[in-house]
């Protein structure tokens, strides 16, 4: 049952290469939005949070928690969830943080010849995909994740970002 309340998404941009795209949040927070919609948990009254960095601050993060020392397109991080009940005092849940590197982005969006604005949907829907949950990690994970990452872009207005993948090639992580 797809849910009425969103999450709260704030987006916080740290390096100044993003200027060059001013409706980076707005873009973001549609994403996210279309995603909380959709997907079937309760992620209402939640919080994430989404920074926009460059190659160099997710090439720090890649490299200190996943020991990948290269940049990435988008790095989730899930939150831990409290094991307790939640009392009318608590914090609202946090749903975990997602970076997103400009310049990987860029290049990505020009080499595949669609609009950022398109792949960073794709990222940020992808990143919020995985805060709740999802991964990539077994081919059958991956067909589902995939298929719910589709079924949101469509909502969106955006084609599936694998419509000219070739289906028996490799598939490419993308964090």
């Amino acid at each position: 049952m797809p849910n009425s309340i969103l999450p709260m998404t704030e987006v916080l941009v740290v390096a100044d290469c993003w200027h060059d795209e001013p409706d980076a949040e707005t873009v973001i927070q549609r994403a996210v939005a279309a995603a909380a919609q959709i997907v079937d948990q309760d992620v209402g009254e939640a919080e994430l949070a989404v920074m926009l960095t460059d190659d160099a601050g997710i090439r720090t993060l890649n490299s200190n928690w996943r020991g990948i020392d290269k940049p990435t397109n988008v790095l989730s991080f899930p939150a831990l969830q409290p094991s307790g009940p939640s009392g009318p005092n608590d914090a609202p849940r946090m749903l975990g943080d997602i970076a997103i590197a400009y310049e990987t982005t860029r290049k990505e969006a020009d080499e595949e010849q669609k609009p950022f604005d398109h792949h960073l949907s794709h990222l940020a829907v992808h990143g919020f995909l995985h805060l709740i949950g999802y991964d990539h990690e077994k081919d059958d994970d991956a067909e589902a994740m995939e298929a719910l990452e589709q079924e949101i872009l469509a909502q969106l207005g955006i084609p599936s970002p694998r419509s000219d993948r070739d289906p028996d090639a490799k598939r490419e992580r993308m964090d």
